[in-house]
């Protein structure tokens, strides 16, 4: 079966890494400036997650036709390392094009002193911090469910032994599998649930001002979404694997195209005695 070629952790970067190129994280961060430099006036918490839903549906769309958008997640070793780097480079331009937009509203919310802590922080406008009474294992526990339930729900999208969905509706499909995660499960640490998308604007804002503090904070706090996603993403395939895709029947085989030549000359051609009894007929009239 399709996502079971490959080693699980290759099948969890690329389904992550694939859906995170610049239109996404430009969607999602530009939201959370846009709602967190108006003091919550312009926008709410749920208008981020749509945003990032709504960039998730777009970047499927737009990148179908070249990476297949990789909802088969079945991705050579070969072509890793490059979706990889081109993901985090996407979302470390698609934070610039966010800083460079609200530029003016960032400084004004923050007085011009760009921090990770306190009320006029603006580092989580574009990476994700836990909150400030959350424990490091219950933040990875966070991520490695969170991350588990987005792989558990997409692989049976183009499943054909069970319901699949059309295949010109699966990019909005994720989104709302996005958009339900990230609306119940993003209060604790922000449910970045992909490597690249915290990855690349946690890198903009160490070079953009904020300094090496976004790797330091809240204990080193950077290598969650960093490594958790993995293991989540892992536990998802496993999970889907045995207790539902074990359980689906197998696909009938199909018919030899032999057997189907067989049979059709069986049903088109007369047997010879009634086409010898014919021929006596006519030659009779």
């Amino acid at each position: 079966r399709t996502f079971t070629q490959s080693c699980p952790i290759v099948s969890s970067l690329s389904l992550y890494l694939s859906r995170c190129p610049l239109c996404l994280q430009l969607f999602g961060c530009s939201a959370a400036a846009q709602v967190k430099t108006s003091r919550d006036t312009k926008g709410q918490f749920l208008s981020v997650n749509m945003a990032f839903s709504v960039g998730v549906m777009s970047a499927m769309y737009l990148t179908k036709g070249i990476t297949g958008a990789h909802l088969n997640p079945a991705v050579p070793w070969g072509r890793l390392l490059p979706y990889c780097l081109s993901q985090v480079l996407g979302a470390y331009v698609a934070s610039g094009l966010v800083y460079l937009v609200y530029y003016d509203a960032i400084m004004d919310f923050s007085g011009g002193v760009l921090t990770v802590y306190g009320p006029n922080e603006t580092a989580s406008i574009f990476a994700t911090y836990p909150s400030e009474f959350l424990t490091l294992g219950r933040s990875f526990l966070d991520q490695v469910i969170g991350t588990a339930m987005l792989m558990l729900c997409i692989l049976g999208l183009g499943e054909k032994r069970n319901t699949p969905a059309p295949e010109e509706l699966i990019p909005p499909i994720v989104a709302v599998i996005v958009l339900g995660i990230s609306m119940s499960m993003s209060a604790n640490c922000g449910a970045a649930i992909n490597p690249a998308r915290d990855l690349g604007p946690r890198l903009f804002t160490l070079t953009a001002g904020w300094g090496t503090e976004v790797f330091k904070c809240y204990n080193y706090w950077f290598w969650v979404p960093l490594v958790a996603p993995l293991i989540g993403g892992v536990l998802g395939t496993f999970m889907y694997l045995i207790f539902i895709d074990w359980h689906l029947p197998d696909p009938e085989p199909p018919v030899e195209p032999s057997k189907l030549s067989t049979i059709s000359d069986s049903v088109k051609k007369p047997t010879t005695a009634w086409e010898n009894e014919l021929e006596l007929k006519v030659a009779h009239f």
